[in-house]
């Protein structure tokens, strides 16, 4: 048979080999907390490759210092973070995949400890810093942050597109804004979070502005060939208080007209307490749904584990690819079985080729 998810797909200038693609996942790896990502990177995003990948996205990587979840997390604002990722994305290209990286600013949910190394906020003597946000609301159980005023936001702004050009001289290919999970862009867009009343609150187009300036921002940077993805949280499982479905896909089409190629679907992180319906594909019927509103590509994530699942996805048109995180850490090669079980060609490099399933 003819498979879906193995069909290549082009956005722009660039072609991935297929539709079953490496989520972000944040791995607080950086232990010298400068934001330079070493071995650790390479081989973990290098195997995903290596396993027959169609696009691999580097995990959220913060376009300031402030703009990191924690200390340990991976930075794109300085040329010595530049070059650390060169030779990441050399062996991704290598192994046929498109290297992709997400940007990132945490936002009120920055300056934390990593899971392994404390809880909380991470306070100014252990190396954490001040937190920003749209408004003083505190995520709980962090400290509070302090408003950004227009020349914070203006350089938040900035500091996108700058890691934008930084990204593209490492040899990226794919650029992603992370506006979900409750990181800084998403806060704007929530009313949970955005208590404002200047131009960045209230309203809908008041508050998606931000994320619209930086997708205008990065667009600029990155020409015309780059795609450019923004990752969303459709909802923020409290309607009608807080993010919508209904206003994501209107800003899904506010986010194509400024330069954006794909919104990447998630949901949630916003809030604390939030009943989400977890069950296989729980978050597809979210890119479906902004797929058919606003004609953007979109793509599916979240409980995506096996190949009929990810192939019905695709070739029923619920999202054009889907993005896979657990089951990659559980089998870098996924790929590769996910072909064969649906009769489709896989990569393999040809040290691997005896290996074939």
């Amino acid at each position: 048979m003819t498979s879906a998810l193995f069909a290549p797909l082009t956005i722009r200038s660039v072609t991935a080999r297929n539709r079953v693609w490496v989520s972000p996942m944040c791995q607080y790896s950086c232990e010298n907390r400068d934001g330079v990502v070493n071995d650790w990177h390479l081989v973990q995003l290098g195997s995903f490759a290596r396993g027959g990948a169609g696009i691999v996205m580097a995990e959220a990587t913060g376009v300031s210092p402030e703009g990191r979840i924690t200390p340990w997390c991976a930075g794109i604002w300085n040329d010595e973070q530049r070059d650390s990722w060169a030779r990441v994305v050399e062996f991704i290209k290598g192994q046929g995949a498109v290297p992709a990286i997400q940007l990132q600013h945490a936002g009120r949910k920055a300056s934390t400890y990593r899971a392994w190394s404390g809880e909380g906020t991470v306070p100014l003597d252990d190396g954490g810093w001040q937190t920003v946000a749209p408004s003083s609301i505190p995520f709980p159980g962090y400290d509070a942050p302090v408003a950004l005023d227009a020349q914070g936001i203006a350089d938040v702004v900035a500091d996108f597109g700058k890691a934008a050009r930084r990204s593209l001289d490492a040899g990226f290919e794919v650029l992603e804004i992370h506006g979900a999970h409750g990181y800084l862009m998403h806060q704007f867009l929530s009313p949970v979070s955005n208590e404002r009343t200047d131009e960045w609150g209230g309203s809908l187009e008041n508050r998606a502005r931000l994320l619209l300036d930086v997708v205008r921002e990065v667009r600029k940077v990155a020409g015309e060939g780059v795609p450019l993805f923004v990752r969303v949280s459709a909802t923020d499982w409290l309607e009608p208080e807080g993010w919508t479905l209904d206003e994501t896909v209107t800003l899904a089409g506010w986010v194509r007209d400024a330069g954006g190629d794909v919104i990447d679907t998630s949901t949630g992180g916003n809030i604390t307490g939030a009943v989400i319906p977890l069950a296989p594909g729980y978050q597809v019927p979210h890119a479906t749904a902004i797929k058919d509103g606003s004609g953007i590509i979109t793509t599916a994530v979240g409980l995506i584990t096996d190949a009929a699942q990810a192939e019905a996805i695709v070739s029923q048109g619920k999202a054009d690819a889907v993005f896979v995180a657990r089951q990659f850490m559980r089998e870098p090669h996924l790929p590769q079985r996910w072909a064969a079980e649906l009769g489709a060609e896989a990569t393999y490099p040809p040290q691997y080729s005896r290996g074939r399933w």
